[in-house]
């Protein structure tokens, strides 16, 4: 499996018990929807590897408890702190509406809704405290907050998205 085939779930924070239990801090919304898995992939050394998981439980709202097959030791279980674990994109809930996946809107066109055509999605930088669209309108990057107020639709069909950014927004880059 390779990494561009799944999405980050989240990491291994700590040990829970001595017989090899870990806490996982899960990077999502919902965590009760992986509450019952059978596998996960983890990155280790960059290598995606399958861990078949032998019992799991919501532990205090966003962690995960896992016990997996084969790590009966808190050595075994210290081996595995700090690693990402990952899961196939197929098991990703569908979203609809105007909620998307970062993954999902890349090279997806944007439209202003005064403005026209700005350019198509070439990454989603979250590094920011508001996450913005990169946008590359014929090698000008243009940056596109990703508000909630500013995003109008998104067209999945004609993998565009429709904006209403504030007046003068994208002229500061051309």
């Amino acid at each position: 499996m390779k990494k561009e085939d799944c999405f980050y779930l989240g990491k291994i924070i700590k040990k829970y018990s001595f017989k090899g239990e870990l806490l996982a801090k899960l990077d999502t919304d919902e965590p009760e929807l992986y509450d019952n898995l059978d596998a996960i992939f983890i990155d280790l050394r960059g290598n995606l590897i399958p861990f078949f998981i032998e019992s799991s439980q919501l532990h205090k709202s966003d962690l995960l408890r896992i016990k997996f097959e084969d790590i009966d030791t808190e050595a075994d279980a210290e081996t595995l702190i700090t690693s990402e674990l990952y899961l196939p994109l197929e098991l990703l809930p569908k979203l609809d509406g105007n909620k998307f996946y970062y993954h999902e809107v890349i090279g997806f066109t944007i439209k202003d809704s005064s403005f026209g055509d700005v350019g198509v999605i070439k990454a989603i930088n979250d590094s920011t405290a508001q996450a913005l669209f990169e946008v590359d309108r014929n090698g000008i990057e243009i940056l596109i907050p990703m508000n909630d107020e500013f995003i109008v639709k998104v067209d999945r069909k004609n993998k565009s998205i429709e904006v209403n950014t504030p007046e003068g927004l994208i002229d500061l880059y051309l």
